[in-house]
């Protein structure tokens, strides 16, 4: 039994829980930056593993893990201040540090091991980004936006902004906007360096990304995070609106009363942090990494920013939890991850996307569909709507469930499709009539989704 002068509250207690893993996070100077897209076939090898494992959205990235691309393989990766690195097919790279010096700045060392990989480096003050490739190292200290080939024979690095800074093994090269500088793989020192900057096939995709964070990214992000990324995906696929009580909430589209957070995603293991919640919705980084979940009657869960940032989301934080709610449990014991999947998803039908209530996003690309909110009133009211979009990424097209998300039968996993007794997550056993919030059409932050139709190319690079 508790005296008066000990007693803390579950909440409380969860805050200071999580108080104690940053604190302990942050003393061993290791970051996390979010795999925050990924198409086609991507894998993910960390330092203790033994190979490559599959990937999903919004798995942390940790210092010496790598990412392999399939044929069909797309993924992109987003850090602390919003800057990105994005991987086309068959290719291979390497986050060979991602720390944090006593001072509080960011050290970032990546290495394009083969293949090819785009980055859009923001240029945080202070921070040291470097990419190694082929022997080179490009030392970022300015914003900038670049394109690095790896091949067998030699490797390229190509700036469409900024310039770049390169180590050489003949000395220091200087690359400028709308140039190109080419290296022999034999690393024998010789350089071409060109006045141009030739057209490859994944840039047009390169840019939509890069129109797509522009377009959605909220520029007072700092009022409801910490950091900057995973701030497009919460502007696109949901909206915040003021609820008496809670103040400002951010609520997803297509989420109706029967919808819980934790229906889709996957307990992942790590070491000295044990097992952390990875969610498999394409704006799940955020909500599960800060704030808390409010149950709201008559209108479902909504997130709430505040409180202490999550490195791991070893537990969730939750307000207002229906009595018939359990709340989701990481495993006790092992490592294996655990596939969490009783949730529906948005699926496609030839160039069709059969959007789906109580889906919240989930298998609807990034900014592929204009006015998301009024799609999921339509949704709502129909239950199924169906939406032509210009092309179905590789991996929806066929036997996948949505993008991102560990499918069944891999290895290494464990897969839960229904709700157990005492198991790692479960829902409220009641399902009442879908009801999407209100406030959705009255956002009380400004919101971008009727700026125009989604895009469709890339702004010109030279």
């Amino acid at each position: 039994m508790f005296t008066p002068g000990f007693r803390i509250s579950g909440l409380s207690f969860l805050v200071l829980l999580a108080f104690t893993s940053l604190t302990a996070f942050a003393d061993s100077h290791v970051r996390i930056v979010r795999l925050s897209y990924i198409e086609g076939g991507v894998q993910v090898s960390r330092p203790d593993s033994q190979g490559y494992d599959k990937a999903m959205t919004n798995l942390p990235v940790t210092e010496g893990m790598k990412l392999k691309t399939s044929d069909d393989g797309k993924a992109e990766v987003e850090f602390e201040d919003g800057s990105t690195l994005r991987v086309v097919p068959d290719s291979i790279v390497e986050f060979a540090k991602l720390s944090l010096q006593d001072s509080g700045n960011k050290v970032s060392a990546i290495e394009v091991v083969e293949g090819t990989a785009y980055l859009n480096f923001n240029g945080s003050k202070d921070d040291e980004f470097t990419v190694a490739f082929a022997g080179q190292k490009a030392t970022l200290a300015h914003a900038a936006h670049f394109r690095i080939d790896r091949g067998l024979e030699s490797a390229s690095i190509a700036v469409f902004k900024g310039e770049l800074q390169i180590e050489a093994p003949s000395g220091p090269v200087e690359v400028k906007k709308n140039q190109t500088v080419a290296f022999s793989a034999s690393n024998d020192g010789q350089y071409k360096l060109a006045k141009s900057v030739a057209d490859e096939p994944w840039d047009e995709w390169d840019d939509r990304q890069n129109e797509y964070h522009t377009r959605y990214a909220m520029k007072s992000y700092n009022s409801y995070s910490p950091y900057a990324y995973g701030t497009s995906d919460l502007t696109y696929y949901g909206s915040f609106f003021n609820y008496p009580g809670y103040g400002m909430m951010w609520q997803p589209y297509f989420a109706g009363i029967g919808w819980d957070p934790f229906m889709d995603g996957a307990w992942a293991y790590y070491p000295g942090f044990g097992y952390g919640w990875v969610s498999s919705y394409p704006w799940g980084w955020t909500p599960y990494h800060y704030g808390s979940w409010v149950f709201i009657p008559n209108r479902g869960w909504a997130w709430q920013p505040g409180g202490v940032w999550h490195p791991v989301y070893t537990q969730p934080v939750l307000v207002n939890a229906p009595k018939t709610f359990t709340p989701p449990r990481a495993p006790v014991g092992g490592s294996r991850m655990v596939v969490v999947n009783r949730g529906t998803a948005s699926t496609f039908s030839g160039d069709r996307l059969v959007l789906r209530n109580n889906s919240a996003g989930l298998g609807v690309p990034r900014g592929e569909i204009h006015n998301l909110s009024k799609v999921s009133q339509k949704v709502e009211m129909k239950g199924v709507v169906n939406q032509r979009v210009s092309m179905p990424p590789a991996a929806m097209s066929s036997g996948s469930r949505q993008m991102g998300h560990p499918a069944a039968g891999m290895g290494g996993m464990q897969r839960n499709s229904a709700p157990r007794s005492g198991g790692p997550a479960s829902a409220p056993s009641s399902r009442g009539a879908s009801s999407m919030p209100s406030a959705h059409s009255a956002p009380s932050m400004p919101s971008s989704h009727s700026a125009g139709p989604p895009p469709s190319g890339g702004p010109s690079r030279r």
